[in-house]
């Protein structure tokens, strides 16, 4: 994209976004968008969602080992086309759109061998990664047309925003083959471990167990369809006795678990839970090593929007119960959104509607 900047729309309107200063300063200023290519199209953003990434640069201005520098934040997102570029044809002005936020370098050979998951290069919405990237909680961006895909009619906006949470689940429900024959530990049951546990059961697995330390999550989990909660601790010293409280809940071989979290007590508890011959999938990534470095390992997701906008026009999943608190994008309420997203409890998914 262009690097030359739009100040002001056509109509005197001044762009403005949430940016991240420093430890627990946010401030709605103004954010000027770069000009726009000939591939891209300019979003008028209508939703977007906290994730726990976002919350991580909001308290230490930092994820892992990813140091931010002032930024727009925010990656779930969904908003209208105003306008679109002289070379795109798949996207007209009006059309509504949930944003693909990764964007890979196109050159190297896991782009161009369509694992653009894996670019070294890849810029990613309100991002330190790769430098501190611009996020998408603002009134306008603009993002390249292949990464801005239709919604269905029957799919709103905020539902839109919450695809690229459930990609997560979704890509890791296809890394691990997840099927009717496939008994699910779920480890974790946040937003990532309950997007996990929506997408195995839309994968046919027919029995999942999600496990937490806290009582308030278990509980939504339960009521999201999980077959079985188990409360457990922090402490390492109580993992044999929960692992074997686990297997006896599941009733027969855990096939795949996923640990959504990434303590060492959870892979832990994940790899001594899981039967032989079965899989560990590392998710979360609360700690940068563990007793092995696993988090190289760990990938993103790719090519996911598509299934995941079928999973939601047919009903196969319904996203909208994990959205448990709503804000708009005032000062005051962007705040008062990102304190209650640190707070953790009954916070699930926040969403800001624009």
């Amino acid at each position: 994209m262009s690097q030359s900047v739009d100040e002001r729309s056509e109509d005197g309107e001044l762009n403005m976004a949430a940016w991240i200063l420093g430890v627990e300063n946010l401030s709605i200023q103004p954010y000027p968008l770069p000009s726009l290519g000939p591939h891209d199209v300019k979003i008028r953003i209508k939703a977007v969602g906290i994730c726990g990434s976002d919350v991580h640069y909001y308290k230490t201005m930092r994820v892992a080992n990813f140091i931010a520098k002032p930024m727009v934040l925010g990656h779930e997102s969904a908003g209208i086309i105003e306008e679109v570029g002289t070379q795109v044809n798949s996207l007209q002005v009006g059309d509504r759109v949930a944003l693909e936020p990764g964007i890979g370098c196109k050159r190297c050979n896991f782009c161009k061998e369509g694992r653009y998951n894996l670019c070294r290069q890849m810029k990613f919405f309100g991002s330190a990664a790769s430098g501190s990237t611009h996020g998408s909680l603002a009134n306008k961006v603009v993002h390249p047309a292949n990464l801005c895909f239709k919604l269905p009619d029957n799919v709103n906006f905020e539902e839109g925003a919450m695809i690229e949470p459930l990609s997560v689940g979704v890509h890791a429900c296809r890394r691990a083959n997840i099927s009717p024959d496939t008994n699910i530990l779920i480890i974790g049951a946040g937003p990532i471990g309950l997007v996990v546990s929506l997408a195995a059961r839309a994968f046919g697995a027919p029995r999942i167990i999600i496990v937490d330390v806290d009582t308030c999550r278990l509980s939504i989990a339960k009521d999201l369809g999980a077959d079985e909660i188990i409360q457990v601790s922090t402490n390492i010293k109580d993992m044999e006795e929960e692992v074997v409280q686990i297997r006896n809940a599941m009733g027969s071989g855990i096939d795949v678990s996923f640990d959504c979290v990434g303590y060492n007590k959870t892979m832990s508890t994940a790899l001594n839970a899981t039967s032989s011959g079965g899989k560990v999938c590392l998710i979360g990534l609360a700690q940068t090593e563990m007793t092995v470095p696993l988090t190289p390992a760990s990938v993103r997701y790719r090519n996911t929007w598509p299934l995941c906008l079928e999973l939601l026009r047919t009903g196969k999943i319904d996203i909208k119960p994990l959205i448990t608190h709503r804000f708009g994008f005032s000062q005051k309420e962007v705040e008062e959104a990102f304190v209650t997203s640190a707070q953790g409890g009954n916070a699930i998914k926040i969403m800001f509607n624009l």
